[in-house]
């Protein structure tokens, strides 16, 4: 007489007496495979077949496991995971060949970039205590076998009237809006502005339509408050912008200042010559077009006789949230361009990165989808989007950040100097990166 017992059933009898294992016992018996169905061998037979072999061979491996017979050895040596007792040799490697790791110069980068100056101290004629030197790469940005002579600097925004802006911008600047003397010296003191950017932007006939002489002496008051390199921007309007920067010109002069700027849609012959009487460099605006930039850089200089080391370009920046992509791709082709032998594009570039908040994912409070995900708190959203603006720009080679946010201004100083190595790189324990605090 014979007794049948499934598989399934000595493994529950062994869970059920919390067997751990077993020796001197010797399983005799024969494995009878009982599937249903009848016909040849068909694919559905077969698979059911291939089912019941594969339980079979499972719970069998659990008795051995249990008999204390090393099956997960034995599978992972017929799947070739382990070698064999045979066929394992002897440590071979007691220690790794040594090499040195260089890296080799690009050969094709061969131009630098033009050194531009911005600022006069006491020294060159002017009032201000430092100056600001943009340029001199012969590499990308951070190559640690190239040297880059000067880091990214700064400037910050004042406008000449209160305008409407992101709440958590203009949170920082309510006490000083209504005057721009003491809104850049609140952007050099309190936010640690390399320079400041005064936009004489109540000049638009559409706006105020401001006579440009009442602009002049806005600039005037903002350069004897802060004694850092300036920029003085109009309004935007090509017609009266020629005048506001030629007013403005004349009372900087001898301050080396910025003028934004010279641009394809207006007299940009008025504003190179304002910027070669007065002693000032000229930022070349194009919107993301390599070869616009091309042409508008060859004009300044053969057509105006703008010296090369007084033009600055702003390829335009499209931000974060609307074609960051693109204009990266347009700064990092000009800079490239620039290292190969460009001599029409090898100049700083600045980069409106406050742009960023012309993306309605930086200010709105919530997305207008119902459908969307949470954006969550705008407070902190906004100057992440002009961080990582002008993080990505910074790696397309850009030198000039003209930005708002303090926090952003902040984050994105701290970044880049540590990067070109004039900060040094505070120790960070991966083992907490969970709960690490930035």
């Amino acid at each position: 007489m014979s007794n049948k017992i499934k598989l399934a059933d000595i493994n529950k009898l062994f869970k059920d007496l919390d067997v751990e294992s077993l020796e001197g016992v010797t399983i005799e018996g024969d494995i009878e495979l009982n599937i249903s169905g009848g016909g040849g061998l068909n694919p559905a037979l077969a698979y059911a077949l291939g089912h019941e072999a594969a339980q079979i061979s499972l719970h069998i491996a659990n008795i051995s496991r249990m008999l204390g017979y090393p099956v997960d050895q034995l599978f992972a040596e017929g799947l070739g995971l382990v070698p064999s007792p045979a066929t394992v040799a002897e440590p071979a490697i007691q220690n790794l060949i040594e090499s040195k790791f260089e890296v080799a110069k690009i050969a094709e980068w061969n131009t630098p970039i033009e050194e531009i100056t911005l600022g006069a101290t006491s020294a060159d004629g002017g009032s201000r205590k430092s100056t600001v030197t943009l340029g001199g790469e012969k590499a990308m940005p951070y190559y640690f076998d190239a040297e880059m002579p000067h880091r990214n600097y700064v400037t910050m925004d004042v406008f000449d009237i209160p305008i409407s802006m992101a709440k958590t911008v203009k949170s920082n600047y309510e006490d000083v809006m209504e005057d721009p003397a003491e809104w850049a010296k609140k952007v050099v003191k309190d936010f640690n502005a390399d320079m400041v950017t005064i936009h004489l932007i109540s000049t638009d006939p559409l706006i105020n339509d401001t006579p440009a002489r009442e602009a002049a002496k806005v600039v005037e008051d903002v350069l004897q408050a802060v004694d850092v390199p300036i920029v003085i921007g109009g309004s935007g309007n090509p017609q009266k912008d020629p005048e506001v920067l030629e007013r403005a010109a004349e009372v900087a002069e001898g301050e080396r200042a910025l003028l934004a700027s010279a641009s394809l849609n207006l007299d940009y012959e008025r504003v190179a010559k304002a910027a070669t009487d007065h002693g000032h460099a000229v930022l070349s605006w194009t919107q993301l077009e390599i070869n616009a930039q091309k042409e508008l850089n060859r004009k300044l200089m053969k057509q105006c006789n703008v010296p090369r080391d007084s033009i600055v370009m702003d390829p335009t920046t499209a931000a974060l949230g609307y074609g960051l992509d693109y204009a990266y791709s347009n700064m990092e082709r000009i800079r490239l361009s620039a290292l190969m032998g460009d001599t029409e594009l090898n100049f700083p570039m600045s980069s409106g990165t406050t742009n960023a908040w012309g993306a309605r994912e930086s200010w709105m409070k919530e997305s207008p989808l119902k459908e969307d995900s949470d954006w969550g708190p705008r407070e902190y959203r906004g100057p992440i989007w002009e961080i990582v603006t002008g993080l990505t720009l910074s790696l397309a080679g850009n030198d000039l950040f003209m930005m708002m946010h303090p926090t952003s201004v902040q984050v994105l100083k701290e970044i880049t100097q540590t990067l070109f190595g004039s900060i040094e790189s505070r120790p960070t324990d991966i083992n907490s990166w969970v709960t690490a605090e930035v």
